[in-house]
């Protein structure tokens, strides 16, 4: 399933990345100006695309009341004062690692040997876990508010 072309016209990179900050640079212990960075390289190619996915499968989860439209119309609300707020920090999980981890690899800061254990049967695994928890955390921001 693929998410609606609105979903990216309102969650953009820069909205994202506003998002995810707080959450990466804790983990990772960075200042969140370099968080930033690292996390605007990692959502520069595909993994945008795959987060936005899992969002909508997570948007479409958590509500038996709204149909597509008013899915985004509760995004485009959320986000209409502050687009650029950032997120909470989310409690690290295996499943946030994992994304974390993919994150890095995307951005190029990941080792070569984390590399090989993303590219076995169980890291694959443990990355579509970690982009369904990113999903659904995305979700939550991107409504949460009015």
């Amino acid at each position: 399933m693929s998410y609606p072309p609105r979903l990216a016209h309102l969650a953009t990179r820069a909205v994202v990345v506003a998002r995810l900050v707080p959450t990466y640079a804790q983990a990772h212990r960075l200042d969140e100006e370099e968080a930033a960075q690292r996390l605007t390289s990692a959502l520069s190619g595909r993994m945008l695309g795959a987060l936005l996915e899992s969002t909508w499968t997570a948007l479409l989860g958590s509500t038996k009341r709204l149909k597509e439209d008013g899915l985004l119309e509760k995004v485009a609300t959320t986000l209409s004062e502050r687009p650029l707020r950032p997120g909470r920090v989310a409690p690290l999980t295996p499943a946030w690692s994992a994304f974390l981890v993919l994150a890095d690899l995307e951005a190029g800061t990941a080792s070569d040997a984390v590399r090989r254990v993303m590219e076995t049967d169980d890291g694959r695994r443990r990355a579509a876990e970690g982009l369904a928890e990113a999903g659904r955390f995305l979700a939550a921001e991107l409504t949460r508010g009015r």
